[in-house]
């Protein structure tokens, strides 16, 4: 049975009584009788594919390049991709993919409010009829893989160290010393049968409408240096402080002739309004107030630079190709960090950093900043950007 990378003890302990219940569907996928086999490596190319990736906008993302190599590998294939309602028009704007749909699991979503395991397995149930060769889940879950086994597809393939190997053909363990990309690129080359190789960043297929309107707003600008700051970590856990973003935000206006331009949702209003009601009118753009996500993909792609914590839109201007300057914390950026070759990672050496206890932190680092972010300093991220700039010019 698959070691669990499951923090929670009880946690852990039901998936792994789960596994030993699902064990005979595990013996039953074994006998050729009792199912229908594809082999990437040995049968037909597959015709219909199915892709699952339910989480949140930087996790889609970091899948561009294993559903870019899925493409290559497949190249007549239609690829069905399912993502949970937020990355709607991300998903839509990723090269190869013919079909997108929305499913939002209840255990992904920010208010809970998202479909339970049984309903979920039943929605994917009618999907059966469209008869996938193959179908893959990105997310190391036992629930999404339960979801990715009511499809019953020819070949079903995912990760086990989240639980429900038994009902995927082609198990992977995940690797939590690599990066989610090659994590991702490796599933999918286990699921076709394909030796590794060197597959590029897609660059997303942004809209000329989106592009539009991204004009139209960066006018507002002067001329020069635009530099792009999300101040919201996401989750306390991941919170640089909003003084210091305020500080740098000062700082490269004053000193490098810099406009600033504001990324977040409507519910990081008062965090941005600490850094823009700082700055010179004329010299900052706010896009908190409830700008689409492909407006904002446009936006940050005509960027000299963004500066960002370990987030979505970190990934987002990763995706459009804009270099980056990003504050880890207890997230590992050998698993998510930004990969560009102008891209750089502030962070601290401390003996329990990174600990990647996002969702669990532990109880001396919640209700304050973690050491690890409070020992950022602001001229750490300062000659970070003139790192990344000259790196730029």
């Amino acid at each position: 049975m698959a070691r669990l990378r499951i923090y929670d003890r009880r946690e852990r302990a039901l998936v792994r009584l789960a596994d030993t219940l699902l064990w005979p569907i595990s013996m039953a996928r074994r006998v050729p009788t009792l199912r229908r086999v594809f082999d990437g490596a040995h049968g037909a190319a597959p015709r219909r594919i199915l892709c699952l990736r339910l989480e949140r906008i930087g996790d889609l993302l970091m899948t561009l390049p294993a559903l870019a190599e899925l493409r290559t590998l497949a190249p007549d294939a239609e690829i069905d991709l399912i993502v949970g309602s937020w990355n709607r028009d991300i998903a839509g704007a990723i090269p190869g993919i013919t079909r997108v749909e929305m499913a939002d699991a209840a255990w992904l979503t920010r208010d809970g409010k998202g479909s339970a395991t049984a309903p979920l397995l039943a929605r994917a149930a009618t999907w059966r009829s469209r008869q996938y060769d193959l179908a893959i889940n990105f997310e190391p879950d036992i629930r999404s893989n339960l979801t990715l086994g009511a499809v019953r597809a020819m070949r079903a393939a995912g990760f086990v160290s989240g639980g429900g190997g038994a009902v995927l053909d082609v198990r992977l363990d995940y690797d939590a010393t690599s990066h989610t990309e090659d994590n991702a690129l490796a599933l999918v080359r286990a699921a076709l049968g394909a030796s590794s190789g060197t597959t590029p960043m897609p660059v997303l297929a942004i809209p000329d409408q989106s592009r539009a309107e991204a004009e139209r707003r960066l006018a507002v600008l002067p001329d020069g240096r635009r530099i792009g700051l999300h101040v919201s970590g996401g989750r306390a856990i991941k919170q640089w402080p909003d003084s210091r973003f305020r500080d740098v935000a000062e700082h490269v206006v004053r000193t490098r002739d810099a406009s600033i331009v504001l990324t977040g949702a409507p519910g990081d209003r008062a965090q941005v309004e600490i850094v823009r009601s700082a700055l010179p009118a004329d010299r900052v753009l706010d896009l908190s107030e409830g700008t689409n996500l492909l407006t904002t993909a446009a936006i940050v792609q005509q960027l000299d630079l963004f500066v960002t914590g370990d987030t979505g839109p970190m990934h987002l201007a990763r995706a459009v190709g804009t270099p980056i300057v990003a504050v880890f914390g207890p997230s590992d950026p050998r698993r998510y960090g930004p990969r560009g070759v102008r891209d750089v990672i502030v962070r601290i050496d401390l003996p329990c950093s990174p600990c990647n206890r996002i969702r669990l932190p532990p109880a001396r680092c919640t209700g304050h900043t973690p050491d690890c972010l409070n020992g950022i300093a602001t001229a750490q991220v300062l000659a970070a950007i003139d790192e990344a700039l000259e790196g730029r010019a």
